[in-house]
């Protein structure tokens, strides 16, 4: 449920981009760490809901995942975890959490503008 209001924001932040160019949006790229806490299909089912007549309507939400990765202590190398392990899959160490899956942004915004 906490995707409604997120969702609204990038309604917002889309809008206000498409005001400013005298266009409307045709697309809005999103990216969504796995562990940002926000479900990629909740969002696009707001936004369908959200961005009825608004310059958003119609347009496609593309949603680039990011998967959580871990950084091996012993060599730096960065990989994604598997089940029940830390072990770095290049040299054993141990894997320490980064900020990389957390990510929520919006990337761009795609416009359509009369000229």
């Amino acid at each position: 449920m906490h995707e409604y209001p997120i969702t609204q924001r990038i309604v917002q932040i889309a809008t206000a981009e498409a005001d400013k160019a005298h266009g409307r949006v045709t697309g809005i790229d999103l990216v969504v760490g796995d562990d940002s806490g926000f479900i990629g299909e909740s969002i696009q089912m707001y936004f369908d809901i959200i961005s009825e007549d608004t310059p958003c309507a119609g347009a496609a939400l593309h949603i680039e995942r990011v998967r959580p990765k871990l950084k091996c202590g012993a060599c730096g190398a960065y990989f994604e975890r598997k089940p029940f392990s830390f072990a770095c899959p290049a040299c054993g160490g141990d894997g320490t959490p980064t900020g990389i899956g957390k990510e929520f942004y919006v990337k761009s915004v795609e416009l359509e503008v009369d000229d």
